[in-house]
C-alpha cells in the first residue's frame, strides 16, 4: 500500500492525506455535539435535531453549487474555501450558546464539505489519469482511516472539555487550509488532448490562430448552463438513481444496526462495546482489504459487473439478521450477547466489502460518464441525488423497524434491505448489459449538449 502510495504525483498524495485529516477532524466532533447540545447547553430534543439537520441539509443541498463552483473557478479555491470556512464554523459551535449563532455555525460545516468534497474527487481523479480505479481504492483507506480515528480522539479531548475538542478541530482545518495554499497546485476542469486534465494555468491562455480558447464553456457559462447540461446527461443520471440503494444500505451501520444490538444487547455497557466493535469491523476490513479487492475485482470483471456485484453483496449483507430473527431469543447470558453482537458485525463486514468492491469503479464511472467534462458538477449533482435518497431510505428504514416491532414482525426491515439491494443490483446490470455505463463520446455529447 505504502509503495502504492508513493507512485502518485505529489498532488494525489496529498488529497489522500488531506482526506485523512478532514475526516478526523470531523469524526472527532460530530459525534459528541448533540451531547453537547442537549447536555451542556441544554436545549430540548427539537432543537438539538435542528441544529444537525441544519448542517445535513446545508450540505446535501448545497453539493451542486459547490461542485459547479469548482468547475467554473477550479478545484484549488474551492477546496481552501471549505477548509476555512469548516475551521470557522467548528470553532463556533465550541465557542457560543445562543440558538442563532449554533445555526448559523452548523449551516457553515455542512457548506464547507458541499464545496470541498465534489472538488477533491474531481482532482484526484484529473491527478490520477489512467489509474483512477486505484486511486479512488486508496482514497478510500485513507478516508476510513480517519473515521475510525477520529471519535478515538475526540473521545479522550471531550474527556477534558468539549470546547477543547472544537477548537482541536478547528486548528486541524485551519492547518489544513494553509496546506492547501502553499502545497496543492492550481487545477481545473480543461481536457488536454488525452483526456486527463489540464492544469488550471492554461485556462485563458490564446488559441492557435488566435481562435477563442477552448476552456469548455467554463469561464463563459453561468451556474445554470452548467447545471441544465448535466441534468441532460441521462446515462449518468439513471446510474445515480440506481447507486441510491449503496448509500442507504451503508448508512444502516448508523442506523439499523445499532437499533438492532441495543434491542437484543441493552443500553449498557455491552450495547455500547457491541456498536463500537461493529464500526471497527467495517472500518479496519476496509483499511485491510480495499487495495487488494479492488485489484482483485479490476482482474476479473468490468466495472458494470462490479457495480451490480457489490450492490449484490451489500443486500446480502443484512441475511445473518434475517437468519438470526428465526432462532429463540435466549433471555439472558452469553446467548443473548452473541445474538445482539454476531449477526450485526457479520452484516457490517459484508456491507464494507460490499463498498470496497463499488467504492472506486462508482467514483470512476461518473468520471467518464461526465466524458471527463463538468466532473466537479457531476459529482456534486450525484451527491446531492444520493444525500435525498439516504434521507428517504431512512425515514422508510424507520417506519420499517417501528412497524416490524408494534406488529411483532422482526423480519421486516431485513427483507426490505436486502430486497432494496437486489433490486439496485438488477437496474445496475440492466445498465450495463445496455451499454448506458459505457456510452460512446458521440453519445455523451448529444446528451449534454
Amino acid at each position: 500500500m505504502l509503495t502504492q502510495f508513493r507512485s502518485y504525483e505529489r498532488s494525489a498524495r496529498l488529497l489522500m492525506v488531506n482526506q485523512f485529516t478532514i475526516n478526523l477532524g470531523f469524526y472527532m466532533l460530530m459525534p459528541y455535539l448533540a451531547a453537547h447540545l442537549s447536555g451542556t447547553l441544554g436545549l430540548a430534543g427539537w432543537l438539538v435535531g435542528l441544529v444537525l439537520g441544519v448542517r445535513n441539509f446545508s450540505q446535501q443541498g448545497m453539493f451542486l453549487v459547490g461542485g459547479a463552483l469548482a468547475d467554473r473557478f477550479g478545484y484549488k479555491p474551492l477546496i481552501v474555501a471549505g477548509c476555512v470556512l469548516r475551521t470557522l464554523g467548528f470553532a463556533t459551535l465550541g465557542l457560543v450558546d445562543s440558538l442563532s449563532a449554533l445555526l448559523a455555525a452548523s449551516a457553515a460545516t455542512g457548506l464547507a464539505g458541499a464545496l470541498f468534497n465534489p472538488a477533491v474527487r474531481a482532482y484526484l481523479a484529473a491527478a490520477a489519469g489512467d489509474r483512477r480505479l486505484e486511486a479512488f481504492a486508496l482514497f478510500n483507506v485513507f478516508y476510513q482511516a480517519g473515521i475510525l480515528l477520529g471519535p478515538l480522539v475526540g473521545m479522550v479531548l471531550t474527556g477534558v472539555n468539549f470546547r477543547v475538542t472544537c477548537l482541536v478541530s478547528a486548528g486541524i482545518f485551519a492547518l489544513l487550509s494553509i496546506v492547501q495554499i502553499r502545497a496543492l497546485p492550481a487545477r481545473g476542469d480543461e481536457s488536454a488532448p488525452d483526456g486527463a486534465a489540464a492544469d488550471e494555468s492554461a485556462i485563458g491562455e490564446a488559441a492557435p490562430d488566435g481562435a477563442a480558447p477552448d476552456d469548455g464553456g467554463r469561464r463563459r457559462a453561468g451556474l445554470l448552463s452548467l447545471w441544465r447540461s448535466v441534468l441532460g446527461n441521462r446515462p449518468f443520471l439513471l446510474f445515480s438513481g440506481a447507486m441510491i440503494g449503496s448509500y442507504v444500505l451503508s448508512f444502516q451501520v448508523y442506523l439499523a444496526l445499532p437499533l438492532e444490538v441495543r434491542r437484543l444487547g441493552g443500553e449498557g455497557e455491552f450495547g455500547t462495546a457491541a456498536v463500537a466493535g461493529m464500526f471497527a469491523v467495517s472500518g479496519l476490513s476496509t483499511i485491510l482489504c480495499q487495495t487488494r479487492v479492488t485489484r482483485w475485482c479490476k482482474a476479473r470483471m468490468t466495472a458494470g459487473r462490479a457495480l451490480a456485484r457489490g450492490l449484490l453483496t451489500m443486500g446480502l449483507a443484512f441475511v445473518p439478521l434475517l437468519a438470526a430473527t428465526a432462532l429463540p431469543v435466549p433471555t439472558g447470558g452469553l446467548g443473548r450477547w452473541a445474538l445482539a453482537a454476531v449477526p450485526p458485525a457479520l452484516c457490517a463486514l459484508l456491507l464494507a466489502l460490499g463498498t470496497m468492491i463499488t467504492y472506486p469503479f462508482e467514483m470512476d464511472t461518473i468520471v467518464r460518464l461526465s466524458g471527463n467534462r463538468l466532473v466537479a458538477t457531476h459529482y456534486g449533482l450525484y451527491n446531492t441525488i444520493c444525500g435525498i435518497g439516504i434521507t428517504l431510505g431512512n425515514l422508510l428504514t424507520g417506519a420499517a423497524l417501528d412497524a416490524s416491532r408494534s406488529a411483532g414482525l422482526p423480519a421486516l426491515p431485513w427483507i426490505a434491505l436486502p430486497a432494496l439491494g437486489l433490486a439496485c443490483s438488477a437496474a445496475l446490470h440492466g445498465l450495463h448489459r445496455t451499454g448506458r455505463l459505457a456510452p460512446s463520446s458521440a453519445k455523451l455529447e448529444a446528451a449534454m449538449g
